[in-house]
């Protein structure tokens, strides 16, 4: 079971971002049908010494409306950096997990990333290939479900059995993950109006190809237990076609969304990354 024995006095509700803190700009991006409320304990510690921005993606729960029925990377990067602009940030440090770190790769290669830390990230597969087709289809199976989910008692929605059953897949060791942490969880993926457009898209989008040209300092960290995007499938292309100056870091002990369980590591490995990056710079 998840930890926390008594169940938050509110159901969660949609953010559209989090913005606090002061210091060395910093964006968080969030996962496919995900939200900000999976950054919410790593930017409460970067939060001392980062300005954090963490917003949620165009047709997620608390994110700007989805228009019509096709929706890819390109376009979640579109709004995010229009929200950038909004907020007077021409570049910053970007740390994304899962689709996120696949917008921060976009984002790198238009210019607004200083760094990047990309956490488990998606997009490591070439258009059209077996690997793509396996994980859009892991996530069309999800679909009934959420459905269903949708229009159960939240008695039953939110359930021991049905939080174990999210936390087993996002996390290793469940008992860290809280139960807050897990009810925001499935409350975004049950409300996330991007599903079928971003599967769709996803077939048409291409797949990353400026790897190996990238400019940016980026850390790669690959989850240990990822049941999500295994490593040994998922993670080939960043591991062989990132620059050699990259780093590549397994992060032991950990699932796909390591931010619920390990905030510590995370926002650790997170600020070693900016600050490395920030003194050589001023060593330059």
């Amino acid at each position: 079971m998840t930890s926390g024995t008594t169940r938050p006095t509110a159901p969660p509700a949609p953010i559209r971002a989090l913005h606090t803190g002061s210091g060395e700009p910093l964006l968080l991006l969030h996962g496919f049908m995900m939200s900000p409320h999976c950054w919410e304990q790593v930017a409460q510690r970067m939060s001392s010494h980062c300005e954090v921005f963490a917003p949620a993606f165009t047709g997620h729960w608390g994110g700007p409306d989805l228009e019509g029925w096709y929706l890819d990377v390109s376009a979640l990067a579109d709004r995010v950096e229009d929200q950038l602009d909004e907020i007077g940030w021409r570049t910053c440090h970007i740390a994304g997990n899962s689709l996120g770190g696949w917008v921060g790769f976009e984002l790198a290669r238009r210019g607004r990333a200083r760094t990047l830390t990309a956490i488990a990230p998606a997009g490591g597969w070439q258009n059209p290939s077996a690997l793509q087709l396996r994980v859009g289809l892991k996530f069309l199976s999800l679909v009934p479900f959420l459905e269903i989910g949708k229009r159960l008692p939240a008695a039953i929605a939110y359930s021991g059995l049905v939080r174990q059953a999210v936390a087993l897949l996002l996390a290793k060791n469940t008992e860290a993950a809280s139960r807050a942490a897990i009810e925001a969880a499935i409350t975004s993926a049950m409300h996330c109006r991007a599903t079928l457009p971003m599967l769709v898209s996803g077939l048409r989008f291409p797949a990353l190809e400026h790897l190996a040209t990238l400019r940016t300092p980026v850390r790669l960290l690959m989850c240990e237990h990822d049941r999500i995007i295994p490593n040994r499938l998922y993670a080939r292309r960043f591991l062989d076609e990132l620059p050699e100056s990259a780093d590549r870091i397994l992060v032991h002990g950990v699932g796909h969304v390591p931010m619920l369980e390990a905030p510590d590591r995370i926002a650790t490995l997170i600020a070693e990354h900016v600050y490395a990056s920030r003194t050589h710079l001023r060593a330059v």
